[in-house]
């Protein structure tokens, strides 16, 4: 029986210590791991919803004209638009992009163009498409340098219609710039 007696009460201690600890960690309320504050201190340091709302739309306003200004673009010869802008690429014509362009090929069948060994970034795909590639439609592509782009695909026989930001060049089969 003193056996048993013993290993209770050595229980009995064990699980009350553990009781005790867990209480003392809890924070204290007002200390400096659980701080006091109050409603008007909370509500002049918070943003309100109607706050976060006004400061994007000031944000979007300042940002409204947004274009690089022209010969800003690295010789492409058109200027940076903030949005998107819809270009008709025909059979036969080359799409270079700027530095930093970003092409969505909405309908038609184009291939990558490369003029050294890296790829096209597809972010949608995760990969880079080498060139020659064909480019799947709706995939968002960023071009990190000059001199890569897109092409129509000789299989192509749809319109083709792509999706641009930022600074870039159209040129025909000749080689001429393309009338936009």
């Amino acid at each position: 029986m003193n056996n048993k007696l013993i290993i209770g009460l050595i229980t009995a201690i064990i699980l009350i210590t553990q009781v005790d600890t867990s209480q003392a960690e809890a924070p204290t309320p007002g200390s400096s791991t659980d701080p006091v504050i109050t409603k008007s201190y909370f509500d002049q340091n918070t943003l309100s919803e109607a706050k976060v709302k006004e400061l994007v739309a000031s944000a979007i306003a300042a940002n409204a004209g947004g274009g690089q200004p022209s010969g800003s673009n690295g010789g492409t010869g058109t200027s940076t638009p903030v949005t998107m802008k819809v270009v008709q690429l025909q059979n036969g014509q080359t799409l270079y992009a700027g530095a930093g362009a970003e092409f969505i090929v909405r309908t038609g069948r184009v291939l990558a163009v490369s003029n050294d060994e890296n790829g096209i970034p597809d972010v949608t795909g995760g990969k880079d498409l080498p060139a020659g590639t064909e480019v799947a439609l709706n995939h968002l592509l960023i071009f990190p340098a000059e001199g890569r782009g897109i092409k129509s695909s000789p299989k192509n026989t749809a319109d083709i219609f792509v999706m641009v930001r930022g600074s870039y060049l159209l040129l025909n089969a000749d080689g001429s710039k393309a009338a936009q």
